[in-house]
């Protein structure tokens, strides 16, 4: 995928927002891309791949660990084995998929619950335990997302990186955003906080069920923009529109508080008032962000026809950042550059 470069000067904010967390951060490498109307308006890449002597600037073909932003690419493998009938409805049990599930712990959760962190479960050792009913709360927790892939891959007989690459790398050309077993020049180090932080920057598996996945920065914009513009690129459908709606419209349960954050398959969306949305608070309804343990950012605002991607190596925030703050910022910083840009153009 190639778009035009049309660097906009009134964008220069959200890089100064960026050098920020840059410089509040612990790592060594950052960037941002925004592309606004079919160009790309702003792409910048600052530091170093690690914080190792004489090592590879970070540059345009750098692959950032995305860490949760993988969940997207889960989300429309989903979307997929829905659309195609694997999946019956997002409201089937889980169990009625994996059986050999602990059934008191796995009882009434359903596939929604998994995709929109509303299932009420957390992992402890080796055990799964149930902390709130299904549909009755939200927590972040990883705890879930494996059920989906093996879900994905027992229905469709295919994993979550056999589908990403059948129809979205390989007729898109993407060569920079793959799940790695191995590390190479290109790959950033992540960037531990401190002594005992656990580094998963690999996975033996590569089949999209670990958190070992590594995008460039203009891929992960390019994968934003084939959601912006539902599936058609080029005047060409590369996969149904139905798919990506799916994955980015609101998705919660209706027996959630609406001050919770609210989720697509996976996404963060835009849609009823809720105080603790982790998107800017001038980022309009329709609106879908990822987020990166990593601090990787990825915000499509459909109104204003925008992706923008920001991306750091950093392991999580230090003590005393607030991140979701910050990253609140980010799609603000964003609305403010597209308000100003309005107004310059009047």
């Amino acid at each position: 995928m190639i778009l035009s470069h049309n660097e906009n000067p009134i964008f220069e904010p959200v890089l100064d927002h960026v050098k920020g967390t840059f410089n509040n951060v612990i790592c060594s490498g950052a960037s941002t891309l925004i592309i606004h109307k079919d160009s790309i308006v702003l792409e910048q890449y600052i530091g170093k791949q690690s914080r190792e002597k004489e090592v590879r600037a970070v540059q345009a073909d750098t692959q950032f660990h995305v860490a949760s932003v993988r969940k997207s690419y889960i989300g429309f493998a989903v979307s997929y084995a829905l659309y195609y009938s694997y999946i019956n409805s997002i409201d089937d049990l889980v169990l009625s998929y994996l059986p050999e599930l602990e059934k008191n712990t796995w009882k009434d959760t359903t596939i929604r619950h998994l995709l929109t962190h509303t299932h009420g479960l957390k992992q402890e050792g080796n055990n799964v335990i149930r902390e709130f009913s299904p549909g009755s709360n939200w927590s972040y927790k990883q705890t879930g997302i494996e059920a989906l892939t093996q879900i994905v891959k027992r229905t469709t007989d295919k994993s979550v990186a056999d589908i990403i690459h059948e129809y979205v790398f390989t007729p898109l050309g993407f060569c920079e955003s793959n799940w790695h077993s191995k590390k190479h020049e290109k790959l950033v180090d992540v960037v531990l906080r401190y002594e005992g932080d656990e580094d998963w920057s690999t996975s033996e598996s590569t089949e999209g069920d670990k958190m070992n996945m590594y995008v460039s920065t203009r891929e992960l914009a390019y994968w934003g923009y084939l959601h912006l513009k539902k599936g058609k690129l080029n005047g060409k459908q590369i996969v149904p529109r139905e798919i990506i709606d799916m994955a980015t419209s609101l998705q919660s349960p209706s027996t959630l508080h609406n001050d919770l954050p609210q989720n697509g398959f996976l996404w963060f969306v835009k849609d009823l008032p809720a105080l603790k949305t982790e998107i800017g608070h001038q980022v309009p309804k329709g609106s879908y962000q990822i987020l990166g343990f990593t601090n990787v950012t990825l915000l499509v605002i459909p109104e204003e026809d925008i992706v923008a991607v920001r991306m750091f190596n950093s392991f999580g925030s230090p003590e005393g950042f607030d991140y979701l703050s910050d990253v609140r910022l980010f799609g603000d910083t964003v609305m403010e550059c597209v308000k100003n840009e309005f107004k310059v153009g009047l």
